[in-house]
């Protein structure tokens, strides 16, 4: 059987599995954001320090003010204290750790040089020893990061890597290596998987490719709620056929339920656990990358909302701003600010706000006290008052 849902009832449900059904807690605790980041399924991770480090905010956008030491433990402390891991997920991402087993497959890939940039397979191949010796340096000396092994000789941005930083970073997809921890600028320093990650999770059974991708599918389902078969892919960036093939196992199981949505060209699956409330009161801004937004595409189909970064747009041809984020007010996204931190001033800055045809009436009056608690949070100020446009 086909379930049936309105755009409404399938955005209600999307919005409730991403983690926006329940109140904030007053004190947020580590178990808090652990459940959080199961709901998710994962925290992406993004240079961009605009106003917070991108994997920092959906946590905050969920729980509300909450002590970003907890998130640091939980990814970089000691192995003892560790509950994530960084892979590429989506892309860049902060993990729970037991999709480790889930993403073996991935690193085995890596490892015989099928994925990965072009600059990076040759390390697979005719390259290989030459990372075979900054693993076994890493293994003698421990963790280090590009910069410890050598300087960049070609001035550059985030993507302009040295020799040492590219086998570093294919050691990284192989699983060979992960982050022990970051620091200075957010540099990542490496060491060896099995110093980082807990035996406990590296002796979990390692599944098949297909078992691998049925378990991810699965997750990034439960995480979406309702999705199509290119959302559920684009989750943990999947191939077109190993997705397929999770879908179809999936809706056999009965875990997928085929959905069809009003003005949804593309069929959509449900997840038979999704929520489906028929009121939220959620009051949310949203990072450019929060897995709630982060599908074009699937945000402009569920809330009429089109919404682009436009960090790297010339600034006389941005529509809205240079960091902006939506404003979620129930279910809706129903306003967008850009927002900047001026940590040496101590102010949040409001640099422009566009509220969304038809946003309710209650919408500035919201925003303004979404801003006051991000604000809050941040340790800044909001030293003007709120008016649209600004």
């Amino acid at each position: 059987m086909t379930e049936r849902l309105t755009l409404a009832q399938a955005r209600r449900v999307a919005v409730a599995a991403q983690g926006f059904a329940q109140g904030r807690p007053k004190v947020v605790t580590a178990a808090d954001l652990r459940r959080t980041i199961g709901r998710t399924q994962l925290h992406q991770i993004d240079s961009v320090n605009v106003l917070a480090r991108a994997h920092y905010l959906p946590a905050f956008s969920r729980l509300g003010a909450y002590d970003i030491a907890l998130l640091d433990r939980a990814a970089w402390g000691h192995r003892r204290e560790r509950r994530l891991f960084e892979y590429w997920a989506h892309e860049a991402s902060l993990l729970p750790l037991e999709l480790h087993p889930l993403l073996r497959w991935r690193m085995a890939e890596a490892d015989q040089g099928s994925i990965g940039w072009a600059s990076l397979r040759a390390y697979a191949g005719e390259r290989r020893p030459e990372a075979m010796a900054l693993l076994k340096r890493i293994r003698e000396d421990g963790p280090l990061a590009a910069s410890d092994v050598e300087q960049r000789t070609t001035p550059g941005g985030w993507w302009t890597w040295s020799e040492a930083k590219r086998q570093l970073e294919w050691l990284f997809w192989a699983g060979h290596v992960t982050t022990a921890t970051r620091r200075g600028s957010f540099e990542r320093v490496y060491d060896l998987t099995e110093r980082i990650i807990p035996a406990a999770v590296l002796a979990l059974p390692t599944l098949s490719p297909a078992d691998a991708h049925k378990a991810l599918v699965e997750r990034s389902a439960r995480a979406l709620g309702i999705a199509t078969e290119p959302e559920l892919r684009d989750y943990f960036r999947l191939k077109p056929a190993q997705s397929a093939a999770a879908v179809a196992a999936l809706v056999a199981d009965g875990v997928l339920l085929p959905t069809t949505v009003p003005g949804w060209s593309d069929r959509a699956f449900l997840h038979r656990d999704a929520r489906r409330p028929r009121r939220l009161e959620a009051r949310a801004l949203l990072a450019p990358f929060d897995p709630l937004v982060w599908e074009r595409t699937r945000t402009e189909r569920l809330f009429g909302f089109r919404y682009r970064l436009e960090i790297y747009t010339p600034a006389d041809r941005r529509v809205h701003g240079y960091y902006v984020l939506p404003f979620l007010l129930g279910d809706r996204l129903v306003a967008r600010a850009d927002l900047k931190a001026d940590r040496q001033a101590g102010h949040l800055l409001v640099q422009q706000v566009t509220v969304e045809h038809g946003a309710p009436g209650e919408t500035m009056r919201e925003l303004a006290a979404e801003l006051d608690a991000i604000a809050m949070w941040l340790g800044l100020n909001r030293p003007l008052p709120l008016a649209e446009g600004v």
